[in-house]
């Protein structure tokens, strides 16, 4: 799993941590929903920060990781601008 942060100005803050993990499940990982089925293969991400447990059900899938990245960065322009980093 690549942690990144929603928000990359806080990139360069060194108080900061990531708060995005990026992974994928394949076909044979038994990475189940919340009815028991199978999430299909490919990238998801999930909000999450380092040594904790995820914040979300994991989002996807996307074909690659950047596309997966592009997702859980889309929004975040909006508070990030509101944030004092």
């Amino acid at each position: 799993m690549t942690q990144y942060y929603s928000c990359k100005e806080r990139e360069n803050d060194k108080y900061a941590l990531p708060d995005v993990e990026v992974f994928y499940i394949s076909e044979t990982d038994e990475h189940l929903d919340e009815e028991g089925d199978q999430y299909p293969s490919g990238y998801y991400w999930w909000s999450c920060f380092p040594g904790c447990l995820p914040d979300s059900t994991p989002m996807g899938p996307f074909a690659s990781e950047e596309e997966a990245l592009a997702d859980a960065r889309e929004g975040a322009d909006d508070w990030c601008a509101d944030e004092d980093v």
